[in-house]
C-alpha cells in the first residue's frame, strides 16, 4: 500500500473525513499487489477500529455495494483497500461542482435511485438484516459509467433478530437524513433506512440539499418545506429541478414524488419496504425507457408530447399538460428488529465529524492528484 500510494505522498489524497485520510492508490510492476495492474484503489488510513466496515462488506457482496478488495492491521497502523469509483459522489455532481448537475439528467438520477435502493434493499433482506444508518448523497459513489454503489458502512448495525420492534443504539448520522422518531428515541430500524432514502430521492428530484441556510428560512429544511407539496401535482411539477426541465413525464414524475412522499411519513409504519421502493423505480424506468423509445426514434410517433425538445427546455410552454396520480405499493410486512444495547467499544462510538466519514472510494473532494 504504501508503494501504491507512493507512500501516502499528500497529492494522491482524494479526501479526509472523521476516520481518516483517503489516498489514491496506484497498481504496477513495482507493487507485490495481488490486484490487476493499471487498476486503480481507494486507500483509508484510519486511527480508529475499521471492524464494522471489514464485517459488512467482508461477508456482502453486491454490485450496489462499493467493494472491499482488503485490509492492512500492522501495528497502529489500519488500512481498508476498495476499489476506486471514477466518478466520484452523488453529492458532488448533484452540489458541489457548478454546471455538472445539469449532465444528471432525469434518466441518470432515477438509474442513480434504483442503484442505492438495490443496495439498501440486500442489507435489509440479508440473513441477519443489516441496518445502514447513514444513507446520504456523498455515501453514494459512482463509476465512470455512473452506476451508483453504497459506501462507508462504518455506522451499520445487525437489525432483526426474534419477535423484537427496534435495535436501542446510541443516535448517530447526519442531521437532515436520519428518521425523526430515531434521532427522537434511539429506536432503530430498518425503516429508518427509508426515510432517508427518502430525504436523498427528494434531493434528486428538487436538486436541492437536505439542508440549506442560504435559501429562505422557510426552506431551510427540505424535507419539512417539500413534503407537503409531493401529493399536490401542479405545485410539485413546479418545484422540480429546473436542470431536467422536459426530460420526464408529469404522470412519471408524479410517481416519485409520491413515492418520496410516502419514504417520508412521520410514521415509520407508514414507509414502504425498500423491495417495494426498488419495484416501483424498476417500473417507472422501463416506462421511461420505451418513452424514450417512441419519442427519439419512431418518426412517425402522434399523440400527447411527454417529452419537450431537450433544446427548448426554457421555454415552460413545452411542458406537458398531462397529469395524474402516482402511487407506491408497499410489499411484505415490517421489518422485526431486535433490542440491544448500546456497546461501547462499538464504532458507533467513534467521534464522527458532522458531514460523516469521507467519500471513501472518491475523487469527491477538492484534493486531487
Amino acid at each position: 500500500m504504501a508503494l501504491a500510494t507512493k507512500y501516502f505522498r499528500p497529492d494522491f489524497i482524494l479526501g479526509e473525513g472523521g476516520f481518516g485520510v483517503v489516498y489514491k492508490g496506484v497498481i504496477d510492476e513495482s507493487n507485490c499487489f495481488e490486484y490487476e495492474k493499471g487498476n486503480l484503489l481507494a486507500v483509508l488510513m484510519s486511527m480508529f477500529s475499521l471492524q464494522a466496515e471489514v464485517n459488512y462488506l467482508g461477508q456482502l457482496s453486491h454490485s450496489n455495494l462499493v467493494k472491499l478488495i482488503g485490509y492492512c492491521c500492522e501495528d497502529e497502523h489500519r488500512l481498508l483497500v476498495y476499489e476506486y469509483m471514477a466518478s466520484g459522489s452523488l453529492e458532488k455532481h448533484l452540489f458541489r461542482t457548478p454546471g455538472v448537475g445539469c449532465t444528471l439528467t432525469w434518466s441518470k438520477r432515477m438509474k442513480i435511485a434504483l442503484d442505492a435502493a438495490k443496495g439498501l434493499a440486500v442489507l435489509h433482506g440479508a440473513e441477519r438484516s443489516v441496518i445502514y444508518r447513514d444513507f446520504k448523497t456523498s455515501n453514494i459513489l459512482l463509476d465512470a459509467d455512473f452506476n451508483a454503489k453504497l459506501s462507508d458502512f462504518g455506522l451499520a448495525k445487525d437489525g432483526p433478530m426474534g419477535d423484537q420492534t427496534h435495535v436501542s443504539t446510541r443516535v448517530m448520522g447526519t442531521y437532515g437524513y436520519a428518521a425523526p422518531e430515531y434521532v427522537m428515541t434511539g429506536h432503530l430500524t430498518a425503516r429508518s433506512d427509508v426515510y432517508g432514502f427518502g430525504v436523498v430521492l427528494l434531493e434528486l428530484l428538487l436538486g436541492r440539499r437536505a439542508l440549506d441556510k442560504s435559501r429562505p428560512s422557510r426552506e431551510h429544511n427540505l424535507v419539512e418545506w417539500a413534503r407537503p407539496l409531493l401529493n399536490q401535482n401542479k405545485k410539485i411539477l413546479r418545484i422540480l429541478d429546473p436542470r431536467m426541465d422536459g426530460q420526464y413525464s408529469s404522470r412519471t414524475a408524479m410517481k416519485v414524488a409520491n413515492l418520496a412522499y410516502q419514504c417520508l411519513s412521520q410514521n415509520p409504519k407508514g414507509r414502504p419496504l425498500m423491495s417495494g421502493v426498488v419495484e416501483l423505480l424498476e417500473s417507472v424506468q422501463s416506462k421511461d425507457n420505451d418513452i424514450d423509445e417512441s419519442m427519439f426514434h419512431n418518426n412517425n410517433h402522434k399523440g400527447v408530447t411527454l417529452y419537450e425538445d431537450p433544446g427548448r427546455s426554457h421555454s415552460a410552454k413545452g411542458r406537458s399538460k398531462r397529469e395524474g396520480e402516482g402511487s407506491c405499493r408497499s410489499v411484505g410486512s415490517e421489518v422485526s428488529v431486535e433490542q440491544h444495547g448500546s456497546n461501547a467499544s462499538s464504532p458507533e462510538h467513534h467521534h464522527r465529524q458532522p458531514g460523516g466519514l469521507p467519500n471513501v472510494v472518491s475523487n469527491a473532494n477538492s484534493h486531487q492528484p
